[in-house]
């Protein structure tokens, strides 16, 4: 869904990764820092329980984490180690924020009430499809396909969890962050079958479905 605001925001964040450059920072130096700050955010984030505050830095590192690409092309270019590593963090970024959701949930005194068993069930199902999601497209490129479709990219999928919690934080009650949680594990489930179903169809374009 903001996948047509990447081009606007590569020029947005331009002037940053610039100065990045200037200061002598590399492209995987900013892919490991934001991963890193991401992770440790979000596990802190759920620990405290300080989702508003928690939400603000999470939201600076993944803004931090977008520049690899500009940083990557103002000095040495897209290398494969540098996509690999950038994929592979994410990964553990992705699995960090969540964690960080269903570690608040845990820890609040109404748990077993509905609304954060709502939240935690989401958080695990939207987990599997985070990763399922990658897998699916990694796996596609290994066998020459394609896959990169899908209702919610990543960056949809993190703007959906940090919206949900950071209005919780903000004081609305924890079904705000339930349903949103709830809609973020619903769109990964959609985004993992288009993306199946695309590899299924490219595969029996390309007669790879034959005697498998």
């Amino acid at each position: 869904m903001f996948e047509k605001l990447r081009a606007p925001w590569k020029k947005l964040i331009g002037p940053i990764a610039k100065g990045l450059v200037a200061l002598g920072v590399t492209a995987n130096m900013v892919t490991v820092a934001g991963a890193v700050g991401t992770t440790v955010f979000a596990l802190l984030t759920g620990f405290t329980g300080w989702l508003f505050p928690g939400v603000v830095l999470m939201t600076i590192m993944v803004v931090f984490d977008s520049l690899d690409g500009s940083v990557a092309a103002l000095t040495t270019g897209a290398t494969a180690f540098g996509a690999f590593l950038d994929s592979s963090l994410d990964r553990i970024a992705d699995w960090a924020v969540l964690l960080g959701a269903i570690i608040y949930l845990i820890r609040r005194p109404d748990f077993w009430t509905v609304w954060p068993q709502i939240g935690f069930w989401s958080s695990l199902v939207a987990m599997m499809t985070s990763f399922v999601t990658s897998y699916v497209r990694a796996r596609a490129q290994s066998i020459g396909l394609d896959a990169k479709n899908g209702i919610a990219t990543r960056s949809d999928r993190l703007v959906i969890i940090l919206v949900g919690m950071g209005l919780t934080g903000l004081g609305l009650p924890v079904a705000v962050m339930a349903l949103f949680l709830a809609l973020l594990a619903l769109l990964g489930l959609i985004t993992v079958w288009q993306r199946l179903r695309t590899v299924y169809l490219q595969a029996r374009e390309a007669g790879l479905t034959k005697h498998m």
